[in-house]
């Protein structure tokens, strides 16, 4: 990889890590504020929103090539997150005061401000065992949370969508609503997002495997 590609990509994971942390800042300064967790939303949605869509970016990284993720993961991954805190989460305002809207969105903070790091830092070839461990250890935890957070605000949305019949004019190409669609997506999303989460097991072993030994020489040298 070229040095202006790796300055670009350090650049990028650098503003995305700044970005996810001063979310997760706003929504703890909230949560003192307020003595309350269901505020989250009103404090970090918009940021949370712009560096969501903007992170259409690392689809296009892996579809030119200049990361080994590829295409398919990081689109549905993008794709996922984008539709629930764009189409459903930013449409819907009784879905905002929920606290499992304020728990997804601080697992999705936590997870980034672990994630987007360890890639800035890979970037360099400087990347500290300890961040690695992090980055395939926390997302055990993190990322079933932030499932089940979606998936409940997802099936909390259903009501909203028939009342308004919500995009009507964008489905009637289509020989379904969008609240048809919002349910297939509901019994889809599960198995998409599963097989995403074992992809990070098979990868962990061997990940931090390859970490131990380069800090082990690096240690030695």
């Amino acid at each position: 990889m070229s040095p202006f590609m790796k300055s670009y990509l350090f650049a990028y994971n650098f503003l995305q890590a700044s970005s996810w942390t001063i979310s997760f800042l706003s929504i703890v300064s909230s949560v003192l504020a307020n003595k309350t967790i269901n505020g989250a939303y009103t404090s970090a949605g918009y940021l949370i929103s712009v560096i969501q869509t903007a992170a259409v970016l690392e689809v296009v990284h892996g579809a030119i090539g200049i990361v080994p993720s590829g295409f398919l993961s990081p689109l549905m991954q993008w794709s996922g997150r984008t539709h629930f805190i764009l189409a459903i989460v930013g449409q819907i305002k009784e879905l905002q005061d929920s606290p499992w809207l304020s728990i997804t969105l601080v697992a999705w903070c936590l997870g980034e401000m672990i994630r987007y790091p360890h890639y800035a830092f890979t970037c360099l070839g400087r990347c500290p065992y300890w961040l690695t461990y992090l980055r395939y250890t926390g997302f055990i935890i993190i990322y079933p949370t932030g499932l089940v957070g979606e998936l409940l605000i997802m099936y909390k949305a259903l009501p909203h969508v028939i009342e308004r019949n919500l995009y009507a004019n964008f489905f009637s190409a289509f020989p379904f609503s969008y609240y048809e669609f919002l349910w297939a997506v509901l019994l889809v999303y599960p198995f998409l997002w599963l097989k995403l989460y074992l992809q990070l097991f098979k990868q962990r072993k061997s990940k931090l495997e390859k970490s131990e030994k380069h800090h082990g020489k690096r240690k030695r040298m």
